[in-house]
C-alpha cells in the first residue's frame, strides 16, 4: 500500500498568539472553563434542572442544539461511511486478515479493559460506600441479547423507527421518529458486501457513495468548526443540571470508573503503542483533538469524521484501511461503555442491594464485555450495556436507576476513552502489517485541524486517496 510524498506547506507566518488562539485544542480548552464558569454563575443566580433561567435556558439551548446538528448527521454518516469502507477493502491487499487483526484487537483491548473495571469494583467497593438518600429507579431502556438479536432484523430499509406516548393535553398523542442504528448498520453492511460481489455492474453506485460520504464529511467539518461554542453551552448546562453535589452520594462510584479511565487512557493505551515501538507523545498528541471533541460531545459517532481524520493525517493509518477500521471501532470498539463502566456498576448494584457475586457471575461479565459491545450501537450505549450486563447477571434493573443522575458526568470520560481506543487499534494493527507511514506519525503537529479543507478534494484521485497530508491539530 503505497503513499505519496507529502506536498510542501508553505511557511506559516502567523504570531504566537495567533496560533494560540486559532488552535482547536484551545478553543476547545477556553470553552470549557468559560462553560463551567458560566454553570457555576448560573448556580448562583439560582438556576437548577427544576427551576430554569434565561442564562440556563440559553446554555441549553446552545448545547442541544449542537448535539442536535451532529444526530441529523448520524445515518447518512454511518451507512455511506460503512459501505464505502466495506468497498475499499478490495483495494487491500490482506483485506480479511487486517480485518481479522482489527477485531481480535478490538476484544483484546476490551478484555484488558473489564479486568481492570472489575479489580476496581472488587477493591473499591463503591456499592458499600454509596451515600444515603439512594433509590432505586426504573430504567429508562434495557437491553438484553434477545432484544439485541432482535434489532438485527432491520425493519425498513432506513432502519426507521416510530414511538408513540401520550401528550400533555388529555387525550392527545404524541409522536416521535428515531432510527435504530443497529439496523443501519446491518443495511449498510449487506449493501456494501452485495456491491462488492456484484463487481463493475457496482461501480457507478459505490463511486456514488463515496462522494456522497465526502459531501456529508463535508457538512460535518463545518458542524466541527463551531464544537467551541457547543462545547461553551453544554458544560455549561451540565455544571446547572447537574452540579458537582450530585457526585456526592455516588463520589466512590464515580472516582472507580474515572480511575478505570485513566488507567486505560494513559497506561494500557501507552503501553501498546510503546510496545509495538512508537512514540507515545506523538499518538497522544495526533489523537488530541478527537478526544477533546468526543469528551464534550459524548458521541463516538458524531465525532467519526474527526477521529478517522487524525487517525490518517495524524497517525499514519492510510486512508484505505482508515475508512474501514474507524466506522467500525466507532460502532463496536466501546472500552468505556462496553468494558469499564458495566464492570464497576454491575459490581456496584450488587454490593448495594447485599448480593454476593460469584466467579461464573465475574466471568460472565468478561464475556459480556468482549462480545456485547455491538449492542450498544442503538442507543447511548452504557445504560443499555449495563442492563444487558445486569440481565444476564440476574442483577436487579432497578439499580441503573441509582446510576443515571450522573450518567452525564461519566458518560464524557466513557466516550473520550471510547475514542481514542477507535484511532489506536488501526494504528497498531497498521503497524504490525507494515502499512503505517512512520513519518507521517513521527511528524511535527503543525497547522489547523480545518486548513487544508478547502482543498481536500482537490487534484488527482491517487492524492486524495494518500494518508500523507499534513498532520492535524497543534498542541
Amino acid at each position: 500500500m503505497s503513499t505519496t510524498a507529502r506536498a510542501q506547506k508553505a511557511p506559516d507566518t502567523r504570531g504566537p498568539v495567533r496560533k494560540l488562539l486559532t488552535s482547536f485544542g484551545f478553543q476547545i480548552l477556553a470553552a470549557l472553563v468559560l462553560g463551567i464558569a458560566a454553570g457555576l454563575i448560573g448556580r448562583q443566580l439560582g438556576a437548577t434542572a427544576e427551576n430554569p433561567t434565561g442564562l440556563s435556558a440559553t446554555l441549553d439551548t446552545i448545547g442541544s442544539s449542537y448535539v442536535t446538528l451532529l444526530r441529523a448527521a448520524v445515518v447518512p454518516l454511518i451507512f455511506t461511511a460503512i459501505v464505502a469502507s466495506i468497498s475499499n477493502l478490495r483495494r487491500v491487499q490482506n483485506a480479511a486478515r487486517l480485518a481479522g487483526q482489527t477485531i481480535l484487537w478490538f476484544a483484546i483491548t476490551a478484555f484488558i479493559a473489564v479486568i481492570i473495571g472489575i479489580v476496581l469494583g472488587l477493591v473499591i467497593q463503591p456499592g458499600n460506600r454509596a451515600g444515603d438518600g439512594l433509590e432505586p429507579g426504573d430504567p429508562y431502556t434495557v437491553g438484553t441479547w434477545w432484544n439485541f438479536l432482535l434489532g438485527l432484523i432491520p425493519q425498513n430499509f432506513l432502519g426507521l423507527t416510530v414511538s408513540t406516548s401520550p401528550g400533555a393535553v388529555e387525550g392527545t398523542f404524541s409522536s416521535n421518529v428515531g432510527f435504530n442504528i443497529l439496523q443501519v448498520i446491518v443495511v449498510a453492511a449487506v449493501v456494501g458486501i452485495a456491491a462488492l460481489k456484484a463487481g463493475k455492474k457496482a461501480e457507478p453506485f459505490l463511486i456514488f457513495t463515496e462522494s456522497l460520504l465526502k459531501v456529508i464529511q463535508r457538512v460535518l467539518w463545518w458542524i466541527i468548526r463551531i464544537a467551541p461554542i457547543g462545547t461553551f453551552g453544554l458544560i455549561g448546562s451540565a455544571v446547572i443540571k447537574y452540579g458537582w453535589e450530585k457526585l456526592a452520594s455516588l463520589g466512590w462510584f464515580a472516582a472507580a470508573v474515572y480511575i478505570g479511565l485513566a488507567l486505560v487512557l494513559f497506561v494500557v493505551y501507552p503501553v501498546l503503542v510503546r510496545t509495538h515501538g512508537l512514540s507515545i507523545k506523538q499518538y497522544f498528541s495526533g489523537v488530541w483533538p478527537a478526544v477533546q471533541l468526543a469528551f464534550v460531545s459524548r458521541s463516538s459517532i458524531g465525532t467519526l469524521p474527526l477521529t478517522e481524520r487524525v487517525t490518517e493525517r495524524n497517525l499514519g493509518v492510510p486512508r484505505s484501511y482508515a475508512s474501514f477500521a474507524v466506522p467500525l471501532g466507532a460502532t463496536t470498539k466501546m472500552d468505556g461503555c462496553a468494558a469499564i463502566y458495566p464492570a464497576i456498576a454491575a459490581i456496584f448494584v450488587a454490593q448495594f442491594f447485599g448480593i454476593e457475586l460469584n466467579f461464573v457471575q465475574y466471568l460472565l461479565i468478561v464475556i459480556v464485555s468482549v462480545v456485547g459491545s455491538a449492542a450498544t450501537a442503538g442507543t447511548t450505549g452504557a445504560v443499555v450495556m449495563l442492563t444487558l450486563t445486569l440481565s444476564t447477571l440476574g442483577l436487579p434493573l432497578e439499580g441503573v436507576g441509582l446510576l443515571l443522575a450522573i450518567d452525564p458526568i461519566l458518560d464524557m470520560g466513557r466516550t473520550a476513552v471510547n475514542v481514542a481506543g477507535q484511532a489506536l487499534i488501526p494504528t497498531i494493527v497498521a503497524k504490525r502489517e507494515g502499512i503505517l507511514n512512520e513519518e507521517l506519525y513521527n511528524a511535527p503537529r503543525e497547522g489547523l485541524p480545518f486548513a487544508d479543507d478547502s482543498g481536500d478534494d482537490e487534484g488527482t484521485p491517487e492524492a486524495d486517496t494518500s494518508s500523507d497530508k499534513e498532520p492535524v491539530g497543534a498542541r
